[in-house]
């Protein structure tokens, strides 16, 4: 799980934070502690931001990407969301609960995100990094684990380097 150490803090100090959401709302991509795994993030909303990640990654287009956001209240701007779901959000989210949901035909994501599929995966981290991330955009964030896809996932700042 990733720590408080002294790249996270950098991170997540103010400026850290600017310079990562006007890197994200320009089409780029960044990698960001969530409280599993690091993430590498991109605008959800954006089919070219997207699909950086699906290269960077060498992640194959049939696989879904995990799309996060602030709370419920964003989730359900993309998501069907019936009361067993909101229930479960209310119970478990901030956290590591991933909720596949019927994706709302006027969804503003990128299709990648789906892989063609009806559904869309949501989450609303807890770590405080990524909350602040979200925060600071007006756009949810596609954010697979920071590592080639087949790989292990990150858990420290020097894995997401090595990968």
């Amino acid at each position: 799980m990733p720590g408080k150490n002294a790249t996270e803090t950098v991170l997540a100090d103010a400026a850290g934070i600017a310079r990562a959401a006007a890197i994200l709302s320009a089409g780029g991509l960044v990698a960001v502690p969530t409280e599993t795994v690091y993430g590498l993030a991109a605008r959800a909303d954006s089919a070219e931001a997207v699909a950086r990640i699906y290269a960077a990654k060498g992640r194959p287009d049939f696989n879904p990407l995990i799309v996060h956001v602030r709370d419920l209240a964003q989730a359900s701007a993309y998501a069907e969301v019936d009361a067993a779901a909101a229930r479960l959000a209310q119970a478990f989210w901030p956290g590591p609960l991933t909720l596949v949901l019927p994706r709302r035909d006027e969804a503003r994501l990128a299709p990648a995100v789906s892989a063609g599929l009806p559904t869309i995966a949501l989450r609303a981290p807890a770590h405080p990094v990524m909350q602040a991330l979200l925060a600071a955009v007006d756009f949810p964030l596609a954010a697979p684990s920071a590592n080639r896809s087949g790989f292990i996932s990150p858990t420290t700042p020097g894995h997401v380097l090595a990968s």
